[in-house]
């Protein structure tokens, strides 16, 4: 197929907060060129703050090609839709460009957030009259179950992990490029940590020195790290970048691109994530994770925390659904305990990775996100003719 006789879709990202809207979108837009032969647009409200996720991308420029995606500043009012429309998080397109969708009989679909609730399977795919526009709007909802839209995995992923996993030079390629002492991480209990302010780290550093092992916890670049100092405070600097304690290194890692964040996962026996797309990518690693939903009110973060842990461990034995469960809870809840519960849980990582590659491939037997995505357009855009 020519690329002039591919199909054209338009994707629209609003940056909220840090990078994890602009992170799926980005996966997603890559996946949709390369695997289904789709021309894309993908419009971002903050070019500047995307860059980070795209190093190529120049924040000042309004149309560039990576990675085959066009890659646009927001629409201007005489902006020509394309046929397919993915509006992603709920970011509000704006009206002149949905006007000009109702004229060429656009398909819009609305991507949301990520959530394993029992009402996503009910919402998924349903059909909301925009009546303002004349227009139907349809909510595409990812998700852990056939009755959602899936999880984005690109086709050669898990390939790829298991390549990098069954090679010493990608690994040491890999830890060279990080600039880690490899003698460090060697005989060590690896760590990623990725997280928001509201976790608990004390306890886990705790029950990291409570071990015999050497650990080394490797902290991504984000907003915590500030709030990390006080933790930290007594132990030794070797230098700018990484400390250490007792038993315990710590590097603090740069901005990773994806891919390298990936490879991260993949090198770590134990893994703590937060919010989506991390989240995601922490699964098709198959190693043992912890996962942090983002605070809310009322306390919702953790009912979406338990409703993920219940869809998880349906195929676990009662000693890993508890392991799971109360580590879970001492990451994210104020508990007095918390530092024996995340003890209990790296005692039993041999048992819990192994548990979580059998779920990434429970997960990756089923269909991946784009896929999905791509088949639903296709039947929209049939029942338009």
């Amino acid at each position: 197929m020519s690329q002039s006789d591919r199909p054209c879709w338009d994707i629209f990202c609003k940056i909220v907060d840090n990078y994890g809207d602009i992170g799926i979108c980005w996966r997603l837009s890559q996946q949709l060129v390369n695997e289904h032969h789709v021309n894309v647009r993908l419009f971002i409200d903050h070019l500047n703050v995307a860059s980070k996720i795209i190093p190529l991308l120049n924040a000042n420029g309004p149309l560039q090609y990576i990675h085959g995606v066009a890659v646009c500043a927001w629409p201007t009012a005489d902006t020509l839709p394309a046929k397919v429309v993915i509006e992603t998080f709920s970011c509000q397109l704006p009206e002149s460009y949905v006007a000009r969708m109702t004229e060429l009989q656009s398909v819009w679909i609305n991507l949301e957030y990520l959530s394993a609730e029992i009402w996503v399977g009910d919402f998924h795919a349903k059909p909301s009259p925009q009546a303002k526009f004349n227009i139907t709007r349809h909510f595409f909802f990812p998700g852990f179950t056939e009755k959602t839209g899936g999880l984005i995995r690109e086709k050669n992923l898990m390939s790829k992990r298991d390549e990098f996993l069954n090679s010493a030079s990608q690994q040491t390629k890999f830890w060279q490029e990080l600039a880690v002492d490899q003698l460090i991480v060697k005989n060590s209990l690896k760590i990623s940590l990725f997280c928001y302010p509201q976790a608990n780290v004390l306890p886990l550093v705790s029950a990291l020195i409570s071990q015999q092992q050497n650990s080394t916890l490797f902290i991504t670049f984000n907003d915590t790290i500030t709030t990390l100092s006080d933790i930290f405070a007594d132990f030794k600097q070797i230098n700018a970048n990484t400390l250490t304690k007792e038993n315990i290194t710590i590097f603090f890692l740069p901005f990773l691109s994806q891919a390298h964040y990936d490879r991260l996962l993949w090198a770590c026996d134990l893994n703590f994530v937060r919010g989506e797309d991390s989240w995601i990518r922490a699964i098709w690693a198959s190693k043992a994770f912890i996962w942090q939903p983002y605070l809310q009110t009322e306390a919702t973060h953790i009912k979406k925390m338990q409703a993920f842990l219940d869809l998880y461990l349906s195929h676990a034995t009662k000693e890993i659904q508890t392991l799971l469960t109360n580590a879970y809870l001492a990451w994210s809840t104020p508990q007095a305990n918390a530092e024996v519960n995340l003890i209990d849980f790296i005692h039993a990582l041999p048992k819990l990775n192994s548990y979580a590659a059998q779920q990434a491939d429970r997960f990756a037997g089923q269909t991946d996100l784009a896929s999905n995505l791509h088949s639903f357009s296709e039947k929209l855009a049939k029942n338009k003719v």
